[in-house]
């Protein structure tokens, strides 16, 4: 039959080879288009974004900078010195005690010398710490960290009120301030002076930031004190006290340090007579060396 009609198996097969040709094609084409482009941020918060990178690092060079500028003062007058400690005092015998029988074992120092002096005359006693720390570490306990108010009270020790609270000496033409506590533990009571130096030079701040904290622990059992009293003591006034007048004094707060403790047993009611032996003390059991000296002899044993 002639006429139009299903295509035949030749036009049929050209048909379907067009048709596969042309869809072959369109997915090809779809397949290549590219992937759309993501708009570019603004210019503004690009602006933003580095203008703050700047200004974060200024903060950090500014924290890590301003305290080498700011803390650089020096007490008028005094040249810098460490206290080297006698052992031979004339009418005097000296004991040794190991370091881990003392109340301020915690700390970590350099050098280190604690023990007991006995009068066999007058039969007076004054036990007598020093403790030095040649280089700063972050992560050892601070020198002035464990002080009496803190170390003695969790050992047991318990405040007696006394006034002054605080004393100053001039011990070999350097003028120094002391805490002064009582201490009472088993029917005994301590009388206790301790101070210290940084960099060579009187602190020019109060070593009193464990007072009030041990005070309102003294009533505790030591090891509750110990367990709160960490956040006391970091909440406490007169710790950001002592920052703050580090800070007006421009005296270094960090470096080389000294930590200084005296203290003699109590004859019944006589603290005058307790205060003079300590005063008339110091000054024999400390003697002035030089500073650098000292600290350079120091590093070249350890280089």
């Amino acid at each position: 039959m002639k006429g139009a009609g299903w295509p035949t198996p030749c036009r049929q097969d050209r048909f379907v080879s067009l048709f596969n040709q042309w869809h072959d094609g369109d997915r090809m084409s779809t397949k290549s288009d590219p992937d759309p482009v993501a708009p570019a941020p603004p210019r503004g918060a690009a602006r933003r974004v580095l203008w703050g990178t700047l200004a974060l690092t200024a903060l950090v060079a500014a924290v890590w900078v301003f305290p080498r500028l700011w803390y650089t003062a020096a007490a008028a007058g005094e040249k810098p010195l460490w206290f080297g400690v006698r052992t031979n005092l004339a009418g005097w015998t000296w004991r040794e005690i190991p370091l881990d029988e003392s109340a301020e074992r915690l700390l970590v120092a350099d050098v280190a010398t604690f023990g007991e002096f006995q009068n066999p005359a007058t039969r007076q006693v004054v036990r007598a710490f020093s403790a030095k720390r040649y280089t700063f570490k972050p992560h050892d306990t601070g020198l002035f960290l464990h002080t009496p108010d803190r170390c003695w009270t969790l050992a047991g020790w318990k405040f007696e009120p006394v006034t002054p609270d605080h004393v100053e000496r001039v011990v070999h033409g350097v003028r120094l301030v002391f805490e002064r506590r009582v201490f009472v533990a088993g029917g005994e009571r301590e009388l206790v002076y301790f101070g210290g130096l940084v960099g060579g030079q009187p602190l020019p701040y109060r070593l009193d930031h464990n007072l009030s904290v041990g005070l309102r622990f003294a009533t505790l059992p030591p090891e509750k004190g110990k367990s709160r009293g960490f956040f006391a003591r970091a909440v406490d006034a007169r710790l950001w006290e002592r920052v703050w007048d580090g800070f007006r004094s421009r005296r270094p707060l960090l470096g080389p340090k000294q930590f200084i403790r005296i203290s003699t047993p109590l004859r019944g009611a006589d603290l005058a007579a307790a205060d003079r032996l300590l005063f008339e003390f110091l000054e024999q059991w400390l003697e002035p060396v030089d500073y650098a000296a000292e600290l350079a002899a120091w590093q070249a044993r350890k280089s």
